[in-house]
């Protein structure tokens, strides 16, 4: 029987429920405070194909709504008391790098399988070449940890030790993975239970049929969204500071092409696989979760009633080129992959925005650093754990500023309190707060940034920033909103021995060693100018703003004692244009700078000439061609042909290479 509407909801808040408890028990008994505090972990409850119907909605990861565990569901045979686990990205492309371990196991009613219940965790340590596993100076996933391929972890509820000393061979530290794993456990059978609870109130068939029925209406919810998105090709592209450490910039590029009720995301114009840990394992898979995330929050944000489930992307689907750094090849590192999917997710927000400037945010701050530290006690004991996520704000919206330091498209990563950040790390937290200053100029301002300054004090202390970004290409602002203040990076700041960090991941630290990160703000959204005074105001008395950049960035003048001056207010802004007459977005300075040299001729260019030869060469072909052009800002009509000439001077020292002539880019295709 087809379950209507009312039962249907009904179903719904039965599983989300099933899925919440499950998340709540992972994150009760978990050991690591990156899964018990930062809530880096989903659970699922799963379709019999893999398909994922309900997660949880209020914690926890919330990029695997589209998670597809169907690759890997066919290749056992299942009894009851089974689970299985995965953590390699190339089997399957469920995990997404190896610190993340998947596990799920089936649920039988009547001696058949009615549906599965998953979940993953990111486990802070996985063996490889650094503490806490990940590193952009990692340039292929042998050197990213332990890579579990699909494996049955239980048979018939019997653990395979033998797997468990594999792991615990293999990390740095085996009792707190093993604790986790243990969590894992728990939480699938905690999903089990609650399954056969819900089958006992709606009955096998009526639950199988369910199922179904909820990937169907989240799909009709999406299209119905989309069918009010005017048709048409939105364009956007956005970088990350450097493709490897010390390198170039890497770009994310996207068309959004919405045709009635349905969507396209292709990705072409993308930077190739790059020679380091920055690269996205998709296999091309149209709706892979980590391609969809950034559909999923903007269609979401039009309609809050949506299922989250992987019918809200089946009207969608993404062109992913292989050998991009969005669909990346074996054994390409993958480990950082989270940074280039943040980016991803700016950039289709971005591509929103031109098809729906008037219900789009500017840009989030992005760049989130998730910060860990390996240091040791008084009594020599090793300690590793994370220490908390710093990122920055929401984007300033029509009607409302950006969160402050939130954390915006990854809020989901909880920061850890202090007191429990001194408790469980020998370490002192000097300073946790928001950065003045930071959140982007605009009627309706970006959120500001979160900052964090720790000392520590053992020798061969290490601290890992993943993800660092943001220090040079900055949040942009929408419909006259600027661009949100870079992030920073610092070891020993306000000193004569200060070291500028940038978006270096791995600092090694003596005793006394005080380091400072701050998150990027988020962009502001509207004329700076049309922000009423009495506003202004109030952020110099929060302290989201200073006197100096009220006055610089509002045309507002304070007095010593934060007291308006009308006078000299309407004048300073009578004297100054409104920054809505100038582009509809706001780029701060270093991405101004950089397209200047690299204008969009330029690039697409370059992508024509990179998608026609070996992958292996891309990455280095890429940095050669950058190398000839540093510094030679674009003539007018883009500069195309430097890049070709530039090109054919390769050809010409590498035979290996086809010329520029057998290469038939689009532009040239009839001639």
């Amino acid at each position: 029987m087809t379950l209507d509407r009312t039962n249907l909801q009904v179903l719904a808040n039965y599983c989300a429920a099933a899925a919440e408890s499950m998340g709540w028990t992972l994150m009760r008994t978990a050991h690591s405070t990156f899964v018990k505090e930062t809530e880096d972990f989903s659970c699922q409850v799963l379709t019999p194909e893999g398909l994922t119907v309900a997660s949880p909605k209020t914690f926890g990861a919330t990029w695997y709504t589209g998670l597809d565990y169907g690759e890997v569901i066919p290749l056992f045979d299942y009894r009851e008391g089974d689970i299985c686990l995965t953590s390699d990205p190339y089997a399957g492309y469920v995990a997404t790098h190896t610190p993340d371990v998947h596990i799920w196991k089936p649920v039988f009613r009547d001696g058949e399988i009615v549906c599965f219940v998953g979940c993953h965790i990111h486990n802070t340590d996985v063996g490889g070449a650094v503490p806490a596993t990940l590193s952009r100076s990692l340039t292929e996933i042998h050197q990213e940890g332990l890579r579990i391929p699909p494996m049955r972890l239980m048979r018939d509820g019997v653990m395979n030790e033998d797997l468990l000393r594999l792991i615990a061979n293999n990390v740095r530290l085996p009792e707190q993975n093993w604790g986790d794993l243990n969590a894992q456990i728990a939480c699938v059978n905690v999903g089990e239970r609650k399954i056969h609870e819900i089958i006992d109130r709606f009955g096998k068939d009526d639950f199988r049929d369910g199922l179904a029925g909820l990937l169907d209406y989240a799909e009709s919810q999406a299209r119905a969204v989309i069918a009010k998105i005017p048709d048409g090709a939105y364009f956007f592209a956005d970088y990350a500071d450097e493709d490897q450490a010390g390198g170039y910039p890497v770009r994310v590029a996207v068309t959004l092409t919405i045709h009635g009720d349905s969507l396209t995301l292709d990705f072409t114009g993308s930077d190739p696989q790059l020679a380091s840990s920055l690269n996205v394992p998709t296999g091309g898979k149209e709706r892979h979760a980590l391609a969809m995330v950034g559909v999923v929050y903007a269609l979401y944000a039009q309609d809050r009633t949506a299922m989250l489930n992987a019918g809200f992307v089946r009207p969608a689907r993404a062109v992913l080129p292989e050998g991009s750094v969005m669909n990346a090849v074996m054994p390409a590192a993958v480990g950082m992959r989270s940074l280039m999917c943040n980016l991803a997710q700016t950039v289709v927000l971005g591509a929103f925005c031109r098809a729906l400037p008037d219900r789009m945010p500017a840009s989030p701050g992005s760049g989130m650093s998730l910060m860990n530290v390996k240091t040791s006690t008084r009594t020599g004991r090793a300690v590793m754990a994370s220490i908390g996520p710093v990122g920055g704000g929401g984007g300033g919206s029509p009607g409302a500023d950006g969160a402050e330091g939130c954390g915006a498209n990854m809020s989901y990563l909880k920061n850890t309190p202090v007191e429990i950040n001194e408790a469980e790390v020998p370490v002192r937290i000097l300073r946790y707060g928001l950065v003045p200053d930071s959140g982007g100029p605009g009627r309706w301002r970006g959120g500001t940034a979160l900052e964090m300054e720790f000392q520590l004090f053992a020798p061969q202390s290490m601290v890992t920033a993943r993800n660092r970004d943001r220090s040079v290409f900055s949040a942009w602002g929408l419909r006259g909103g600027r661009s949100g203040a870079p992030s920073r990076f610092a070891r020993n700041p306000g000193t004569d021995a200060v070291v500028e960090l940038g978006s270096i991941d791995i600092v090694p630290c003596d005793p006394g060693d005080i380091i400072l990160i701050q998150g990027p703000g988020a962009g502001g959204y509207g004329d700076p100018l049309a922000r009423p005074t009495e506003e202004v105001i109030a952020d110099v008395r929060r302290g989201f703003v200073s006197a100096a950049r009220a006055r610089e960035d509002y045309g507002v003048v304070l007095g010593p004692d934060l007291a308006l001056d009308a006078a000299a207010t309407a004048r300073l802004r009578g004297e100054r244009s409104p920054e809505s007459d100038g582009p509809a977005f706001g780029h701060g300075p270093g991405r101004v700078a950089f397209e200047r040299v690299w204008t969009e001729e330029r690039y697409a260019t370059l992508t024509r000439i990179l998608a026609a030869i070996p992958v292996t060469w891309r990455f280095f072909v890429k940095h050669q061609v950058f190398g000839a052009l540093k510094g030679r800002e674009a003539p007018a009509g883009g500069g195309a042909p430097d890049v070709e000439a530039a090109y054919e001077a390769l050809c010409a020292r590498f035979g290996d290479l086809p010329r520029l002539a057998a290469i038939r880019t689009p532009a040239r295709a009839g001639e």
